[in-house]
């Protein structure tokens, strides 16, 4: 399935990309490698089954591609760490959550160690894949990759820059499967230009994050990778010896085209640490009653033709991220399944979280300049993969379509659940008829206390 891509600005003004893969409580933010995340993503079955399977657990894995790289903005071959961590605070900031953990493979891990030393309070949980201090040993203990980067990007011949990619591809794929090469040299090529990767490795080659490896006091599990460079293990033990605390795991046989269930596993186990009981209730859809939220962009047509559709869309995208943050925060689960136009559906368990979660999400709208229906009903649903069917989901959307652009508008239902915990009040709206809804409902718009 194609991921929804969103775009955020870092600080210096560079548009990145990002996407956000799964639901729940729990987010996962991976610090992106050379090739970018995203991109990878996007390209590769083997990295899309990576970070699926991290996301199928109840959480929201988070990826981008940084500056210069796949879908975020390419303008002038800055990869230096300043750019690179500027590049993750955009990312996290957009997100929109207190804390996260953070995941990094190969390059991406110098930029997640910093931002974990940077920012204790906000990193619950730090994941080092195939990692390194310094990237001048990096591109001169594999040999694979010295070969490789020897090579100069501006003098480079169109054969040449074939091997470039090729070679990339050899080294990442354990030079285990030429088809599977191949697909993944593809990948490379769309994601940077030769003279893009020359500048992106020439920075990398200058990082040294020795320093800051002892001062890392987040829970931190190194793991070393042999599908990738076995030549990399003596660097990944260094990082794992001087993080205080940290456990180190090493995973897997070189070559081949599956995610490697030992590895996944012990990661999924060392994220999930002292969280099961916190998480379980919310990786579930509920069948049964549940509390249904229902919002959508107003005259969305009419602001596309305002904006114009590229300006729309990138408005439309960045909220989307802030409404689900905003949902989960208030303790409500987003439903990932269809839902149609420019819309958002989440279930809760009560009525008081669910009309907090249309609070907050109706002033994010305001906030973005794309005011929202929201709508509220509770009754029985069904679960079916990632999405919830019922005549009670039916109702819900019907509200939502009758609200008026920023308003909140709830069943008799909801209302009576909620009368004396929700802090709001519910002006009555009387009955409605409600389209392929045999009966009136009586509808009820929130109100905060002691408004006029």
């Amino acid at each position: 399935m194609e991921p929804r891509i969103q775009y955020t600005q870092t600080e210096d003004g560079v548009s990145i990309a990002l996407t956000v893969i799964g639901s729940g409580p729990e987010v996962l933010v991976s610090s992106s490698s050379i090739f970018g995340d995203l991109h990878m993503y996007k390209t590769t079955p083997l990295f899309q089954a990576m970070f699926d399977a991290l996301a199928s657990r109840g959480r929201r894995v988070v990826l981008y591609d940084p500056r210069n790289v796949g879908s975020s903005e390419h303008r002038n071959r800055d990869y230096s760490h300043r750019a690179l961590l500027a590049d993750l605070q955009a990312v996290v900031d957009h997100v929109g959550v207190a804390q996260f953990s953070l995941y990094a493979f190969l390059q991406g891990c110098l930029a997640a160690t910093a931002f974990a030393v940077a920012h204790p309070d906000r990193v619950k949980r730090l994941v080092l894949v195939s990692a390194f201090a310094r990237g001048e040993d990096y591109y001169t203990t594999v040999p694979e990759i010295a070969m490789v980067t020897r090579m100069s990007a501006a003098t480079m011949t169109a054969e040449e820059e074939d091997i470039f990619y090729r070679s990339s591809a050899s080294i990442v794929t354990g030079f285990s499967d030429p088809e599977f090469g191949a697909k993944m040299a593809d990948a490379m090529r769309t994601s940077m230009s030769t003279n893009e990767a020359a500048a992106f490795v020439e920075a990398i080659r200058g990082m040294d994050i020795t320093a800051l490896l002892p001062r890392v006091s987040v829970p931190t599990l190194v793991v070393f990778a042999r599908r990738f460079m076995p030549a990399l293990l003596p660097l990944t033990r260094e990082v794992a010896r001087l993080i205080p605390g940290a456990e180190l795991i090493e995973v897997g046989e070189q070559g081949g085209q599956t995610v490697d269930p030992g590895g996944l596993e012990a990661i999924d186990e060392f994220l999930s640490e002292g969280e099961e009981q916190l998480d379980e209730p919310d990786t579930k859809l509920p069948s049964g009653t549940a509390i249904i939220l229902f919002l959508d962009i107003a005259d969305s047509t009419a602001l596309t033709t305002k904006l114009g559709d590229a300006a729309y869309r990138e408005k439309e995208r960045a909220l989307d991220s802030k409404l689900r943050a905003a949902i989960t925060e208030a303790a409500g689960t987003p439903i990932e399944g269809k839902v149609l136009g420019d819309g958002v559906m989440a279930v809760f368990t009560s009525a008081r979280s669910a009309i907090d979660a249309a609070q907050r999400c109706r002033d994010l709208g305001n906030e973005a300049g794309l005011p929202l229906h929201l709508g509220i009903h509770a009754g029985d649903v069904v679960r079916e993969g990632n999405n919830v069917h019922g005549g009670a989901v039916q109702v819900a959307a019907r509200v939502q379509s009758v609200a008026a652009p920023g308003e909140i508008l709830v069943s008799a239902t909801v209302r009576d659940l909620a009368r004396t915990s929700a802090g709001v009040e519910f002006e009555d709206r009387g009955e409605h008829e409600l389209k392929g809804i045999a009966e009136p409902q009586r509808l009820f718009a929130v109100r905060a206390e002691g408004s006029p």
